[in-house]
């Protein structure tokens, strides 16, 4: 069957179209995307201004064109932090619904770290073992752990790359006094998080970051992955730590041109190295290893999961042993 996803998170609504069957990897057969940065129109009060609205309908109703022409089995669209946490999110998804004829289910933090954990654990398998999480998103920043395809605990923090770069560093390129206070901010919500929800499990047997922002600096950092040997691209905490006075005395315009770098990203992705790096810091990691599965992959892997909800079946013992 024919699947489509619209995803509207703080930057990008991203429509994503895969042929899929249970028992099968999900094959890719469409992807787009519209550039939102919604946390630059945000007002005083947290709600979204009449403009990004606009943006967000315009964006989701190109989207909702594109699955029409293409013809899909069925469409699932979900939002995340940026709607979920603005004053005027219920009406905004009121309007979307009114307007576009598309009805958004909003993800909850936990939703979306459960369900990045899932395609994180079926992108690299069971003897990944004990993985612990980050996926950094434009609003938030998830944290999971757990050796299941579901976490056993998982967190949501407001220390998204675009979220950070507005709260935090708004001058461009930012000053140092702004880049230490976002970093004191961060290192005291991990901190916190770590000794109170993550204190009690095992050292993980493999780090994992997801996302955009995460891709982002892994490619700047430390190269793609391979294409070859099939090796996954990683981040090191010493390569991050030594671009990170680069990224900081650049504007979003020079980043954008850095390899890795997308337009979308050049403004917000020195929040992102700062937030990404006070994290490994925080919980001890040198190296994270890049999942190129994420929460889009696995809202679908959900969808094939609930169509084959029966499982497989029993192994039938043979009439002569039986």
């Amino acid at each position: 069957m024919r699947l489509g996803v619209i995803d509207v998170g703080s930057n990008t609504v991203h429509l994503l179209v895969v042929d899929a069957h249970p028992g099968a990897s999900p094959a890719p057969y469409h992807s787009q995307r519209s550039v939102l940065r919604l946390m630059r129109y945000l007002d005083a009060d947290g709600a979204i201004s009449e403009e990004g609205v606009r943006r967000i309908i315009d964006a989701i109703r190109e989207a909702a064109d594109t699955v029409r022409e293409i013809g899909v089995d069925d469409m699932i669209a979900t939002a995340t932090s940026a709607i979920r946490e603005a004053a005027n999110g219920e009406q905004v998804l009121a309007r979307i619904a009114r307007e576009t004829g598309v009805a958004l289910r909003v993800l909850s933090g936990e939703d979306e770290a459960r369900i990045t954990m899932l395609a994180v654990r079926r992108w690299l398998g069971w003897s990944a073992g004990e993985i612990l999480l980050f996926d950094i998103g434009g609003g938030s920043f998830e944290i999971a752990q757990g050796a299941d395809e579901y976490p056993d605990v998982q967190v949501s923090l407001p220390l998204g790359a675009g979220r950070s770069t507005i709260n935090y560093l708004p001058e461009d390129p930012p000053t140092r006094e702004s880049v230490s206070l976002l970093r004191a901010h961060a290192r005291a919500e991990f901190t916190r998080v770590r000794d109170e929800v993550f204190a009690d499990r095992p050292r993980p047997k493999r780090v994992v970051g997801t996302s955009k922002t995460v891709r982002s600096l892994a490619r700047l950092v430390g190269g793609p992955a391979d294409p070859v040997t099939g090796d996954l691209a990683q981040l090191h905490y010493v390569g991050l730590r030594e671009w990170e006075p680069t990224l900081r005395d650049m504007p979003g315009s020079v980043r954008e041109y850095l390899p890795g770098i997308t337009p979308e990203r050049g403004y917000q992705i020195m929040a992102g190295a700062v937030v990404l790096r006070t994290a490994m810091k925080v919980f001890g990691v040198d190296t994270l290893t890049i999942s190129p599965w994420a929460l889009r992959e696995g809202i679908v892997l959900r969808y094939i999961d609930a169509l084959d909800g029966r499982g497989a079946e029993p192994v039938r013992e043979h009439p002569e042993t039986a």
